[in-house]
């Protein structure tokens, strides 16, 4: 059981407590204007801040990928009569862009800078990469430090003297591209959608640099994806066609020497049977050979339907795009509570080092 002095003690102790904190609201609100001066600045800056920031729009294209069948294994008896020929019926192997891969073909400088000197669909006049030297004002950069590369044609060809400034801005505009502009990855961890976001301060740049990027290296992926099944088949059509010439002129020359005896002597029959037989063989075993070739192409053809990788659009940018633009309201109100939060923390401390001082 506590005595009574240690009560009293509790109490003052406690009443102590009430009067400082009465001390502080009463030290707080009597700088009430100071308040309202930090609130109206905080306003302001808000309002301007909204105002005059640069906005970004981002255009973004959300596509789904299934990779074709690896179809190695499925030609089976044909594969061995192909290997005769020179031919490799098996599949392409399949694994070049699985995964990360095909997000880094995205980020390639190869696939980049083809897109930047690409033209741009609203203006003939300009290529991508004029659009973004005009978003970020290189020229005038460029003015103070070396104009002569104000008149680079990115579109052309440029004297030697100038190619290595060429190559150098290219490759630093990339790198700005992949670090502030580009956005490639899936939708959501457990979605099987691809999502590539292009942002930038100029709402064409977005939506065709978006565009093309996709365009271009889902064409590469398809290219690529398919470029050994495509060789196999241009390779067996040639000698199916090749085979096919040379069958049909065993076939002529049969017909031409019957043409050319009508009249044989029954005792001179191997001016006829000699070279119609012979051209008559060679016609069959070119016929069994061209019967071989034609259902190894038409395996082949089989083969790249099932290697070809579907990539379908889910969605794609359309004007207007996407913006971060924040209201000046919103923004305003945030202001003046930030400032206003930092007004109270500012008298408090300033209260503080006072009472320190002062002992």
């Amino acid at each position: 059981m506590k005595d009574k002095g240690q009560l009293i003690g509790d109490e003052m102790s406690l009443k102590e407590f009430i009067l400082k904190t009465q001390s502080w609201f009463v030290y707080l609100f009597s700088k009430w204007y100071i308040w309202i001066i930090a609130g109206l600045l905080g306003g302001v800056t808000g309002f301007l801040y909204a105002k005059y920031r640069t906005i970004e729009y981002t255009a973004t294209t959300t596509f789904v990928l299934e990779t074709g069948e690896n179809t190695s294994g499925g030609l089976g008896q044909m594969a061995g009569l192909a290997a005769l020929a020179g031919i490799d019926l098996g599949g392409s192997g399949g694994g070049i862009f699985q995964g990360d891969n095909l997000f880094e073909l995205y980020k390639s400088r190869k696939m980049i800078e083809a897109v930047l000197l690409h033209q741009s669909s609203s203006d003939s006049n300009l290529t991508l990469m004029d659009r973004y030297i005009s978003m970020e004002k290189l020229k005038d950069k460029w003015k103070a430090k070396k104009p002569e590369l104000i008149q680079l044609d990115f579109s052309k060809k440029t004297s030697a003297n100038l190619q290595r400034d060429r190559d150098s801005i290219l490759q630093a505009v990339v790198k700005d591209i992949n670090k502030n502009n580009l956005n490639v990855g899936k939708l959501d961890k457990k979605s099987g959608l691809i999502k590539v976001d292009v942002k930038s301060t100029d709402e064409l740049f977005s939506k065709e640099f978006n565009e093309v990027l996709v365009a271009q290296v889902n064409e590469f992926y398809i290219r690529t994806k398919t470029k050994k099944s495509m060789d196999n088949i241009t390779i067996l059509q040639r000698k199916t066609d090749s085979v096919r010439a040379v069958m049909n002129g065993n076939i002529s020359t049969a017909a031409i020497v019957v043409d050319a005896t009508p009249n044989l002597n029954p005792t001179r029959q191997a001016q006829r049977l000699i070279p119609t037989q012979r051209s008559q063989f060679s016609a069959e075993t070119n016929r069994a050979i061209l019967g071989q070739l034609v259902q190894n192409l038409e395996m082949s053809k089989m083969a790249l339907m099932k290697e070809a990788p579907l990539i379908e659009k889910v969605d794609e940018p359309v004007l207007p795009l996407s913006d971060d633009k924040i209201g000046k309201l919103k923004t305003a109100i945030l202001g003046a509570i930030l400032f206003g939060f930092v007004t109270v923390c500012g008298l408090i401390l300033r209260k503080v080092y006072i009472n320190i001082i002062q002992g």
